[in-house]
């Protein structure tokens, strides 16, 4: 083997143990996080219908929280081992089941505005950063920042009354209209005109860090000797903004991108709250409001493990694409 290969192996060694570490912290710490947080499950569980104190013990005794701390983390070890994560308070069904019937929804919603808010943001950032200080630039990384600093669930809100409401261009919440779609064509028009306001809202928020790392990036590239070797065999600006330049300066937003993915399986809480979107987010919120404890444990861990990998994904590749990674 030689001396590149086995230093390749030692690199991706070194990181998938780094993220097995990470990964069982989760797990530990994902046990005693949702039990601080107060509340009683059973008590909030039988709000809606009264029962008697025997019955409340009944449940507990069923829900396993009569026992004590250290029989619930040895239940909580073998269900994470069997790989069902739990089985929900509410629906009675394995967490694994749950999240996997929300999980398409997540990700069509988080996937859409990730492609959006990439692609735009790139697109702005390479123009704004070959032309730094020009009223394109100034107006475009003001726009892109103030949206950054805008609360999600506010920016949610105003589009839901502007163009929801008052325009009434696009629905506000859910995912599918009530009455129903005729045939799947139908269907797909009905799911991306419900899909248009919270992939644009989300998209709005996160789109100005490709901006940013886009711009900067090219206005190093800018200076480097290739580039002036280009301009001096006479190619047009534009031609060497877009041969030479965006090409290297993509570089640096593979780590966004791959920090991003993590975040397309962990879905946007907030987001999908505030148009009642069935995806990972607004279970979680629902199952915050009970607590149901083996839920709120899968999906941290579920969307935990999503981040650990994404993270993990970016350091290998970004090693395989750039030589000076490799060599330092």
């Amino acid at each position: 083997m030689s001396h590149r290969a086995a230093a390749t192996f030692r690199f991706v060694g070194v990181r998938l143990g780094g993220a097995a570490v990470s990964l069982l912290l989760v797990l530990v710490s994902a046990f005693f996080i949702f039990r601080v947080l107060g509340g009683d499950p059973v008590t909030a569980m039988t709000r809606d219908s009264p029962a008697t104190p025997e019955q409340k013990a009944a449940l507990r005794r069923e829900l396993g929280l009569d026992k004590g701390l250290g029989a619930q983390f040895v239940d909580y070890v073998r269900e994470m081992l069997s790989g069902r994560l739990g089985v929900s308070y509410q629906s009675r069904s394995p967490v694994v089941e749950v999240i996997w019937e929300r999980l398409p929804a997540t990700v069509l919603l988080t996937g859409t505005a990730l492609v959006l808010a990439s692609g735009v943001g790139l697109w702005i950032g390479s123009r704004a950063g070959w032309r730094a200080g020009s009223r394109f630039d100034r107006v475009h990384v003001g726009v892109s920042l103030t949206l950054w600093s805008a609360p999600t669930f506010w920016l949610g809100l105003v589009s839901v009354m502007v163009f929801g409401r008052l325009l009434g261009w696009f629905p506000v919440n859910g995912m599918r209209s009530a009455r129903g779609s005729d045939g799947w064509l139908a269907e797909v028009v009905d799911v991306a005109h419900h899909l248009v306001l919270p992939a644009v809202t989300m998209a709005a928020v996160i789109y100005a860090q490709y901006v940013l790392v886009m711009r900067s990036s090219i206005m190093e590239e800018k200076s480097a000797d290739y580039v002036l070797t280009a301009r001096a065999k006479g190619l047009r600006d534009e031609v060497v903004r877009r041969r030479h330049a965006v090409p290297n300066a993509l570089l640096p937003t593979v780590t966004l991108v791959f920090l991003q993915l993590g975040g397309v399986v962990g879905g946007a809480v907030l987001t999908e709250t505030v148009f009642s979107w069935p995806g990972l987010g607004l279970l979680t919120y629902q199952a915050l409001k009970i607590p149901d404890i083996p839920l709120l444990q899968g999906t941290f861990v579920f969307f935990s493990a999503a981040v650990i990998v994404a993270n993990t994904l970016a350091d290998i590749v970004y090693r395989m694409l750039d030589p000076r990674v490799r060599v330092s």
